[in-house]
């Protein structure tokens, strides 16, 4: 692991969430069977050497395994999270992740809060015991990015590539280069502790914390259905049987196709008065055209639409109360 940049600088809070970054396994060469989100953000940093003649602080939000990530705790990080980058001291915050859920968090951030201050997500592909963790440069690298001047908004840094958080999505279940930025690629490098941007910072205006206080006493129920051989819709019909649903993502086939009896629910589900998006369970490509009932998710991955169907009711059911 190489030093940060001597010309950086700035206080950067560690947030933890738990995540392989934190797992623990019995062997050292055991990459598969670990458990995750097992040690405490304070281990991480202090495992770094690189960090300690930082001005860092360091605080756990959450310990979970990034599959059981929820709305609630995405709630509370955008709190802490806002709280920090308030504060004048602090150049920017670091969020350690799990990989699973991580581009739905990193979504979830860049909506809620679009910092003009660094918010950068890592994670890691092995737990922390492994021979060769792949965390503790990771978790260098963020602080390196959250430490650089001008960096702004909501980014992930793994394996040395700097994603905009609101692209981001995984495309490979184990290997170190797991994450990928769609068709527009990395944002960047971090090589040797220097940091070369190749386009421009995210952009955008968060929907701010209040968007999402009401949310506390329930969230929105959004599901995924996905489009295959032989898909007749059932499904749908029985989530609006069932009652309760607020909107449907479909993760179509291609460009976003729906199976002709699937659409039929499709359109059904819309008529009913439930929210949908069409996005591709494709790993690349954008969602273009179609049918205009039926939305297209454009660049958003299946999880990220499903972030953002969320985040849709839970704005329309404020405007439905104050209204």
């Amino acid at each position: 692991m190489q030093s940060v940049e001597k010309a950086a600088g700035g206080r950067v809070v560690i947030l933890g969430c738990g995540g392989t970054i934190a797992g623990r396994a019995e062997s050292d060469q055991d990459t598969v069977g670990y458990r995750a989100a097992e040690i405490g953000v304070d281990v991480l940093v202090a495992a770094v050497p690189a960090l300690r003649a930082l001005p860092l602080e360091a605080e756990q939000v959450a310990q979970v395994d990034s599959k059981d990530m929820t709305p609630a705790i995405w709630q509370q990080l955008a709190a802490r999270v806002a709280f920090h980058l308030a504060r004048p001291e602090v150049a920017g915050v670091v969020v350690t992740h799990g990989t699973d859920t991580l581009e739905e968090t990193a979504y979830f951030l860049h909506r809620v809060l679009a910092p003009s201050k660094p918010l950068v997500l890592t994670a890691a592909m092995r737990p922390a015991t492994a021979l060769m963790a792949d965390g503790p440069q990771n978790l260098l690298d963020a602080v390196t990015l959250a430490r650089h001047p001008g960096a702004r908004g909501v980014l992930a840094v793994i394996g040395g590539e700097v994603y905009p958080g609101g692209e981001l999505r995984k495309v490979h279940s184990r290997r170190l280069r797991a994450f990928s930025a769609g068709d527009a690629g990395p944002l960047g490098r971090i090589d040797d502790g220097r940091f070369e941007r190749w386009r421009d910072w995210p952009a955008g205006v968060g929907l701010g914390l209040p968007a999402i206080a009401a949310a506390a006493a329930k969230w929105p129920r959004v599901e995924i259905v996905t489009n295959h051989a032989g898909a007749d819709g059932r499904i749908v019909d029985a989530l609006l049987a069932q009652g309760g649903v607020d909107a449907i993502v479909f993760a179509g086939t291609g460009n976003g196709t729906l199976a002709l009896g699937l659409e039929a629910a499709a359109l059904r589900a819309v008529a009913a008065g439930v929210p949908v998006l069409r996005a591709s369970r494709c790993g690349w490509g954008p969602v273009l055209g179609g049918n205009a009932a039926l939305p297209a998710a454009g660049a958003l991955s299946v999880a990220q639409a499903r972030v953002e169907l969320l985040l849709r009711c839970l704005i329309s059911a404020q405007g439905d109360r104050t209204g």
